[in-house]
């Protein structure tokens, strides 16, 4: 069982940098891949970003790649994500989550349905 709080969610101005954390509970935090997720009103849930348990392997929606950035703290049980170059169509709620994908191919990554443990989630806004 793994338990996911996220922080650092805000309302920031366009051009403007946000870090996010996932902080877990449990001790097998290291051997679960972990993804951050985000849900806009009366929109699906998207896929933003994932990580192997390793931090081998990092996999980002083409929306944000180049802005964003995973990466985790085993050691903190803590997953981050530093956001910069925020843009207005960034405004979310975001999502950690953690779970098994198999294989370790951007297919499974990316598919929320592949996680079994979610966090509550943090609201980002980011003003024009």
């Amino acid at each position: 069982q793994v338990q996911l709080v996220e922080s650092g969610g805000g309302l920031v101005q366009a051009g403007g940098s946000l870090r996010l954390s996932c902080a877990a509970s449990g001790r097998s935090f290291s051997t679960y891949t972990m993804g951050w997720f985000r849900q806009a009103p009366g929109k699906e849930r998207e896929f933003v970003a994932a990580i192997s348990w390793s931090s081998t392997l990092t996999y980002y929606a083409d929306s944000v790649k180049g802005r964003f950035t995973i990466s985790r703290d085993n050691a903190k049980n803590t997953m981050y994500l530093q956001m910069n170059s925020l843009k207005p169509e960034d405004t979310a709620g975001y999502y950690c989550a953690a779970g098994r994908p198999s294989p370790s191919q951007y297919y499974y990554y990316s598919s929320s349905d592949r996680y079994d443990y979610w966090g509550q989630g943090t609201q980002v806004t980011v003003s024009s």
